[in-house]
C-alpha cells in the first residue's frame, strides 16, 4: 500500500512539543504511528512564533520534558527564560535523540478528518490529497496555532510590509530608518515593542486594552540553581504537580487574604513578589483571583510601578489597565516594555474608543486621522484553544461536523474527548487546566492519559471510546460554574474568545487547579472510563 494510503494504529496531528511526545509514548507500545505536520520541522508553535524577542514565560527547567531523566540531566538551558531559538533547538534536539523524525510527514496540512462508522476507523486527508486511515487520531495542534488575523478594511491595499507575530518570516527583519506600526498590546506586543524600538525610525502603538506587564528578571541560567534543581529533578517535578498552577513549586503561594494584612505587609508582599519576576506576582496572596477588592489591590500596585517607570503622565494612564489583573493573560517582560514608550521615536495610540478604521495604501486611519508608516505588525493573537480543529473539515458519526458540534461554544469532556468524535482524542483541549498550567505538564498528563487509555481498550477487547453527551455537558456546565467564582469574567479576553468576531463567548479553561484536574481524570479512567461510551 502506498504511503498516501497508509493504515496506522495510531495519527497524531502534530509535531510540536505533544506530537513529539505522544510520537515518543505512543511509539514504546508497538502501536504503529504517525505523526503530520503542517511545517517542514518539528518545534509548534516554537517552530512558527519566530518574531523579534519571542520567549517562553516559564522558566526553562520547568517548561521542559521530565519523561527522560538523561535528557533533564544532559540538556542545559542558557536561561532562566528560555528564547525562541534556544526552545527550537530543544524540540530539534527531543527529536534527534529519541529518533523520531522518521516518524513525522512534514509539509503536511491535514484538511479533512471524517470518522468511517462501517470500519470504525478514521479516514485523514492531507492538502496534498494523500490520505490515510487510522484507528486514533490525536489533536496535538496546540493552543495558540491559529493566527487571528483582524479584518481590516483596505489590509490588502497596504503599500508596505505587513507581518503577523505567528508568521513572522525566517530571514531577519531589517527595521533600521523604518517608521513602524505595532497593532495589538498582548503578550506578542509586549516582547516585539522594546525588542525592535531601538531599530527603528519611529514606532507607533496601537492600543485598545492596555496590558499588565511583570518583569522576569532573565539573566543567565544560575549553575547552582540548576545543580540543585537537577540533584533532585524528580521531586521538583513531583512538588510542581502538587501546585495549582503546575509551576513554581519553590516560590509558596501565599495562604492569607489581600485585605487581612496591614498596607505596609500587602505593599512588601507585593514588591516581593515583584523582584522575583513572573506569575509569583499573582501568587502573592490566596484571594487575588477570586475576590474583585483584593484584586483591585494588586492592579493598583502594579499601575503604581506604570506610574513610575514611564515618564509622561499622559501615556502613563493610557498604559495602565483598568480590568482586574490576570482576567487577561499576564505578559512577562524581559526587555523593559514600558521603559520603552520613554524613548522619543516611541508613541502610543490608543484605539478603544476610536478603533481603526481602515488600513491605507500609507498606513491606517483611526479616529479619523491616517497614520503613516512603512512597515504593519500586526500583533493580534490567536483564535485560542479551539481554532485550529474548527478550521479543518472534521467530521464524526453521522457527518457532524466540529462547526455544528461547537457551533455555541466546545462541548469536551475532561478537555480530552467529544460526544460524537470517537477515538478522537485533543491534547490541551477545552475545559482542561493547559491555559493555567505549564503547558508541557499539561501536555505529558494528556498524553500518558490517552496512552493509558489506548492499552485498557486493548486490554479489555474495546474498539471504541467516546464521551457521553451528559458528561460532556455537565463538564463544561462545570467549567463555567468555576470560572463564575473568579474575576476571569470581568473582561474580555481569549479566554472567551472574544478577540474574534463572531466566536461564541464561552470559557473555554477550567480554573480548578492541576491537582484536582488530574485527580478527576485519573478517577474517570479508574472507574473503567466513567462518563465514556465504550463499544
Amino acid at each position: 500500500m502506498s504511503e498516501g494510503r497508509q493504515e496506522v494504529d495510531v495519527l497524531i496531528v502534530g509535531a510540536g512539543f505533544a506530537g513529539l511526545y505522544a510520537l515518543y509514548k505512543i511509539r514504546r507500545m508497538g502501536l504503529k504511528t504517525l505523526a503530520l505536520e503542517a511545517a517542514p520541522s518539528v518545534g509548534g508553535t516554537w517552530y512558527a512564533n519566530r518574531y523579534p524577542g519571542a520567549r517562553v514565560d516559564i522558566q526553562s527547567l520547568d517548561y521542559s520534558f521530565s519523561f527522560s531523566e538523561e535528557l533533564q540531566q544532559e540538556w542545559r538551558w542558557t536561561e532562566r527564560y528560555a528564547s525562541q531559538p534556544e526552545l527550537l533547538c530543544y524540540a530539534n534536539h527531543v527529536a534527534d535523540r529519541f529518533s523520531l523524525r522518521d516518524g513525522v510527514r512534514f509539509d503536511t496540512r491535514v484538511t479533512r478528518a471524517h470518522f468511517d462508522e462501517a470500519a470504525q476507523r478514521w479516514r485523514v486527508e492531507a492538502d496534498d490529497g494523500r490520505t490515510w486511515t487510522a484507528r486514533f487520531v490525536i489533536m496535538a495542534t496546540g493552543l495558540l496555532s491559529a493566527p487571528n488575523t483582524p479584518a481590516f478594511e483596505g489590509l490588502a491595499t497596504f503599500a508596505g510590509e505587513v507581518l503577523h507575530s505567528a508568521r513572522w518570516p525566517h530571514e531577519p527583519v531589517d527595521f533600521a530608518g523604518r517608521r513602524v506600526a505595532v497593532v495589538g498590546t498582548g503578550t506578542s506586543a509586549v516582547q516585539i515593542i522594546p525588542t525592535i524600538a531601538p531599530q527603528t525610525k519611529s514606532l507607533t502603538v496601537f492600543q485598545r486594552t492596555a496590558a499588565y506587564v511583570v518583569p522576569s528578571h532573565n539573566g543567565p541560567l544560575d549553575p547552582a540553581h540548576e545543580a540543585r534543581i537537577k540533584a533532585d529533578y524528580a521531586g521538583h517535578r513531583a512538588r510542581n504537580r502538587q501546585m495549582f498552577i503546575g509551576f513554581n513549586s519553590e516560590i509558596p503561594p501565599g495562604s492569607r487574604s489581600a485585605l487581612e494584612v496591614s498596607a505596609d505587609e500587602r505593599e512588601a508582599a507585593f514588591e516581593a513578589r515583584w523582584r522575583i519576576g513572573g506569575f509569583a506576582f499573582l501568587t502573592a496572596f490566596a484571594d487575588l483571583m477570586t475576590n474583585p477588592d483584593a484584586n483591585a489591590l494588586a492592579a493598583e500596585f502594579v499601575r503604581g510601578k506604570i506610574r513610575k517607570t514611564v515618564a509622561d503622565p499622559a501615556t502613563a494612564e493610557l498604559l495602565c489597565p483598568r480590568q482586574p489583573i490576570g482576567c487577561k493573560r499576564l505578559a512577562v517582560d524581559s526587555v523593559g516594555y514600558y521603559a520603552a514608550f520613554n524613548r522619543p521615536n516611541v508613541r502610543l495610540v490608543d484605539v478603544s474608543r476610536r478603533p481603526i478604521e481602515a488600513i491605507t495604501r500609507r498606513g491606517l486611519v483611526a479616529g479619523g486621522r491616517e497614520y503613516e508608516f512603512d512597515t504593519l505588525v500586526l500583533a493580534t493573537g490567536f483564535d485560542a484553544v479551539t481554532g485550529a480543529l474548527k478550521r479543518m473539515d472534521l467530521c464524526g458519526r453521522r457527518g457532524l461536523s466540529i462547526q455544528d458540534k461547537w457551533r455555541d461554544g466546545p462541548q469536551n469532556y475532561l478537555g480530552l474527548a467529544t460526544a460524537g468524535f470517537p477515538n478522537l482524542f485533543n491534547v490541551a483541549g477545552a475545559g482542561s487546566t493547559s491555559v493555567f498550567t505549564c503547558v508541557i505538564l499539561s501536555i505529558e498528563h494528556h498524553i500518558d492519559w490517552i496512552a493509558d487509555c489506548i492499552a485498557w481498550l486493548d486490554a479489555h477487547g474495546l474498539t471504541t471510546i467516546e464521551a457521553t453527551e451528559k458528561a460532556e455537558s455537565d463538564w463544561m456546565a462545570f467549567v463555567r460554574w468555576v470560572a463564575t467564582q473568579t474575576v476571569f469574567l470581568s473582561c474580555d479576553s481569549w479566554y472567551l474568545g472574544a478577540n474574534v468576531p463572531g466566536k461564541p463567548r464561552v470559557f473555554m479553561p477550567l480554573v480548578s487547579g492541576f491537582p484536582w484536574y488530574a485527580e478527576r481524570c485519573a478517577a474517570a479512567a479508574r472507574d473503567g472510563y466513567a462518563g465514556f461510551a465504550l463499544a
